[in-house]
C-alpha cells in the first residue's frame, strides 16, 4: 500500500512555502499515523517551525496538500483548524499568568469556544471534574489555586500543554516543549507525551536528542526546506547524511 492510498491522520503532499523567492519548505512529504510520536529535529532555519505553522494555518503554503483525518486543511482558516481537531503549542508559554492553574484550564474548556457556549458557560461538576483530571495529568493537581505567574518555566509549559489537552485535539504540535525544564522535568513531560497518545497523534520539534529518545516513535530530519531523513532514531543517526548536516556537527 503506498502512502497516498493508507489512511493516515496527517498526510502532506508537496508541501512548498516561499518568502520572497527564499523557500521555506521545499516539496515536503509528511505522514504522521494513528496514536504517533512524530519527532522533527533539524538545524536552526531548516523549515521546521514553519512545517507547524503551515498546519495549523498560521501560514499559508504556495503549493502542495495537507489532508487531516482526509479534509484538507491549506483553504481553512486557523480557528477552524482548531475545531477541526489540531491543536498547537508555540516555543514560548502562552498562559493567562493572571489567572490560576484552574482558570487557566477551565478558560480552555471547549464549551466556551462559541459565543453561546461561552454566555451559557458554568462551572458545574462535569467542568471542575475534567481541569481536575488535566491538572493530575500535567502534574499540577497541587497547584490548581497558584496563580500562572508563580509556576516554574517547567511547569508553565506543563500548562499550557494542559490548556490544549482539555480540547481534547486529535493531532497535537508542540514546539520545543522541554526548552528551558530541568532534567527532572523533562523526564515527566516524556512521560505525559508517552501517556496522552493512547487517543491522539503528537508532533514534536525538539533539539534535546535525549529527550528525543524517550518518546520518538518516528523521527524526520530537516535540512533547507526538505526532509534529509526519516526513520527511528537509530536508523537516522546512523544516516551518512544525518551525520555530515546535522549530528555532526
Amino acid at each position: 500500500m503506498t502512502a497516498a492510498k493508507k489512511e493516515f491522520v496527517l498526510a502532506v503532499e508537496g508541501l512548498t512555502v516561499s518568502f520572497d523567492g527564499f523557500k521555506a519548505v521545499d516539496d515536503l512529504s509528511l505522514y504522521v499515523d494513528e496514536n504517533e510520536i512524530r519527532v522533527i529535529i533539524g538545524p536552526n532555519g531548516a523549515g521546521k517551525t514553519t512545517v507547524l505553522d503551515l498546519i495549523c494555518g498560521r501560514t499559508r503554503a504556495s503549493a502542495g496538500s495537507i489532508r487531516f483525518r482526509g479534509k484538507e486543511l491549506t483553504k481553512l482558516k486557523e480557528n477552524q483548524i482548531v475545531h477541526a481537531g489540531v491543536g498547537r503549542k508555540f516555543q514560548n508559554p502562552s498562559i493567562y499568568e493572571e489567572l490560576s492553574v484552574f482558570e487557566n484550564l477551565e478558560i480552555s474548556y471547549p464549551r466556551g469556544r462559541s459565543v453561546f457556549g461561552a454566555l451559557m458557560f458554568q462551572r458545574d461538576r462535569e467542568v471542575i471534574e475534567r481541569v481536575e483530571e488535566i491538572a493530575e495529568m500535567i502534574f499540577l493537581a497541587d497547584h490548581l489555586h497558584t496563580s500562572a505567574d508563580l509556576l516554574s518555566h517547567g511547569q508553565k509549559q506543563w500548562l499550557e500543554i494542559g490548556m490544549l489537552l482539555i480540547q481534547d485535539p486529535e493531532l497535537l504540535m508542540l514546539d520545543e516543549p522541554v526548552a528551558g525544564m530541568s532534567v527532572s522535568e523533562r523526564k515527566q513531560t516524556a512521560e505525559l507525551l508517552n501517556k496522552i497518545i493512547q487517543n491522539r497523534s503528537v508532533i514534536v520539534i525538539e533539539h534535546d536528542m535525549k529527550f528525543v529518545e524517550d518518546i520518538a516513535h518516528r523521527v524526520t530530519v530537516m535540512h533547507q526546506g526538505r526532509i534529509l531523513s526519516e526513520g527511528s532514531m537509530e536508523h537516522v543517526q546512523s544516516d551518512p547524511k544525518v551525520v555530515e548536516v546535522y549530528l555532526g556537527h
